[in-house]
């Protein structure tokens, strides 16, 4: 048996933009259904993060995925399960409040929610599915985790150590210890694929953010007999960057821009030489069909001298922030420092996009 393995959807991301709306259903209409029905695949474990916002959810939001996505699982007769991840629930210390629950009064018998830890067979594979550890359900997850019978492990997993986001490690989260026993762990949450040992991050399946770009997008499928997880890149972008040097711009006077249609493009300043061909280059861009446009300029020279990592990207605000963070005299606790940042950094670019 063959089942796909979706995680982190974010149905309503970016305030509910309707661009975001349009990128997500081509990713469902031209890639994960198309990929299922040529592989006769009729089961989808999805591992949290389904909805967004997890105060309130928009009703074109709403609307949109049911059209793009659950109906099409009763049309082709599909059925999924899904765990709660963050994003999914209303208060930080219950899993008891959340938006999933919605979808069992429309879609019973397409979609089950699992809202408590437990053991699901898929063909001769079980696997323990975990939804979102909170400090209601943590001892009685980590007992669970102890003393379940199963070989692979579902969950909504927030790891020390794991990548976030590209190049930005998480410290201070749940330690890998309960997780050693299982042949194989398979998690959402954090949005960059990466693997250490028994364990993976799936990544989201979409670009959502700037972070994402230039990061590739998959989902997965396992084969339950052979435990084989091959994951299904998404050719779909809506982030493109441009490195613009001066000297060596010379192909882009013939170069095709369609491929920046249907993106948010940002230049990215190396050597601006001539301003009067900069301005003519930056019009070549808006010429094509983006949805935003913006220019960052190379302060290399502007940097504080406590800042010296040569792989920090002067394009990468994240990094920089938590650079300079790492680098301030303080006895506060740096890394929630970063956290809140990070989580306000995310909030401010869900309104960017109308």
């Amino acid at each position: 048996m063959k089942i796909a393995i979706l995680n982190d959807t974010h149905c309503g991301i970016r305030n509910s933009s309707d661009i975001f709306m349009d990128y997500q259903e081509k990713f469902y209409r031209d890639v994960f259904f198309p990929y299922l029905l040529e592989n006769d695949i009729k089961q989808i474990l999805h591992l949290g993060d389904y909805y967004d916002n997890r105060k309130t959810i928009n009703f074109k939001a709403l609307q949109h995925n049911r059209k793009i996505f659950l109906e099409k699982l009763r049309e082709y007769g599909i059925t999924m399960d899904i765990i709660v991840g963050n994003h999914d629930v209303y208060y930080k210390n219950t899993n008891e409040l959340n938006a999933l629950k919605e979808l069992q009064g429309h879609y019973m018998n397409e979609v089950n929610v699992i809202l408590d830890n437990t053991v699901t067979r898929y063909g001769n594979l079980d696997i323990a599915l975990v939804p979102w550890i909170n400090p209601e359900n943590e001892a009685e997850t980590t007992k669970f985790l102890q003393n379940c019978k199963a070989d692979v492990v579902g969950a909504h997993l927030e790891l020390d150590g794991f990548e976030m986001s590209k190049g930005i490690p998480c410290h201070g989260g749940m330690s890998t210890k309960n997780f050693e026993r299982f042949d194989m762990v398979l998690s959402g949450h954090f949005h960059t694929k990466s693997s250490q040992n028994n364990i993976h991050y799936l990544g989201c399946q979409m670009e959502f953010f700037w972070s994402d770009c230039d990061d590739k997008k998959y989902f997965h499928i396992l084969d339950t007999e052979t435990r084989e997880l091959t994951p299904v890149h998404n050719p779909l972008t809506i982030h493109k960057k441009i490195y613009y040097d001066h000297e060596n711009i010379g192909d882009w006077k013939f170069k095709d821009m369609r491929y920046l249609d249907d993106q948010f493009v940002k230049i990215i300043v190396t050597n601006k030489g001539d301003p009067y061909e900069f301005e003519r280059f930056v019009d070549r861009v808006q010429n094509q069909k983006i949805h935003e446009l913006k220019i960052a300029e190379n302060f290399e020279e502007f940097r504080g001298g406590a800042v010296n990592d040569e792989n920090i990207k002067i394009d990468d605000t994240e990094t920089l922030v938590n650079t300079y963070v790492d680098n301030i005299n303080t006895d506060l606790d740096k890394n929630r420092i970063k956290r809140e940042i990070t989580a306000l950094m995310k909030e401010a670019q869900s309104t960017e996009v109308a």
